[in-house]
C-alpha cells in the first residue's frame, strides 16, 4: 500500500496554501506555509510566478490528492469510476472521496487529520457492519453501520478528541447517524457536493484529465 512519506508542510508550501494536513496542529503560527510562504527547494523565497492553464489544472488536482491522502492510482481510478455516473463528474468525485472509511473517522471528528483517521482505520479500530475492516479507501454506503472495537475509546487520542468535539459543539456530518456516547452510527444518504471538500474547484480536475 502506497502512502505518502515526508513533511507535510512541505505539501502546502508547493501548492501555495495551509492544507491543514495535521488538523488543528497546522492553525498556529509554527505551519511550514505561516514561516516560509514560498516553494520548497535550495534556491530560497522565488515566489510562485504565473502558472500556466495546465500548471493551475495540475495544481487544483494534486490539492485534492494531497487532502486525502491519495496517491495517483488511486486518485484516477476514483476518476474512472465518477465518469461512470450520470451527473457533474466532478461534484460525484467529490462524493466518493467524501465516502472513504478514513474520511468517514475524519468526518466524525473522531481523528484531527484524514492521516490520523488513516491510522486507526489501518490498526483495526473501525468496525463496518460489525465486521472489522482495516482498509481506509473503503467506501462506506447508505445503511452501513459504523462502530469501534472495545480499545477504540481507551485511547488517549480518541479520549482528546471525544473532549475537543464537545467543547467546540462539533457534531456528525447531516448524512450521517451518530451516537457518540455508544460510539456507533449509520451513513443515511450519499453526501452531496456542497457538503463535501470546501474551496475545490473540480472543474479544473476533470479538465486535467481530459486533456
Amino acid at each position: 500500500m502506497g502512502r505518502r512519506l515526508g513533511p507535510k508542510g512541505k505539501i502546502s508550501r508547493r501548492i501555495g496554501e495551509k492544507l491543514q494536513l495535521k488538523g488543528e496542529r497546522d492553525l498556529g503560527a509554527k505551519h511550514a506555509f505561516s514561516r516560509r510562504n514560498y516553494p520548497p527547494g535550495i534556491h530560497g523565497p522565488k515566489g510562485y510566478g504565473r502558472l500556466t492553464e495546465y500548471g493551475i489544472q495540475l495544481r487544483e488536482k494534486q490539492k485534492l490528492k494531497a487532502l486525502f491522502g491519495m496517491m495517483e492510482r488511486q486518485f484516477v481510478r476514483a476518476m474512472e469510476k465518477a465518469l461512470t455516473f450520470k451527473g457533474e463528474t466532478g461534484s460525484k468525485l467529490l462524493e466518493l472521496l467524501e465516502r472513504r472509511l478514513d474520511n468517514v473517522v475524519f468526518r466524525l471528528h473522531l481523528a484531527s487529520s484524514r492521516a490520523q483517521a488513516r491510522q486507526l482505520v489501518s490498526h483495526g479500530y473501525v468496525l463496518v457492519n460489525n465486521k472489522k475492516v482495516s482498509i481506509p479507501s473503503y467506501e462506506i454506503e447508505v445503511g452501513d453501520s459504523i462502530s469501534f472495537n472495545p480499545h477504540f475509546s481507551s485511547l488517549q487520542i480518541v479520549k482528546d478528541r471525544l473532549a475537543a468535539r464537545k467543547s467546540m459543539n462539533l457534531d456528525a456530518p447531516s448524512w450521517f447517524e451518530f451516537d457518540y456516547d455508544a460510539l456507533k452510527g449509520r451513513m443515511v444518504r450519499i453526501p452531496e457536493s456542497k457538503e463535501c471538500e470546501p474551496n475545490i474547484d473540480t472543474r479544473l480536475i476533470v479538465e486535467f484529465y481530459s486533456r
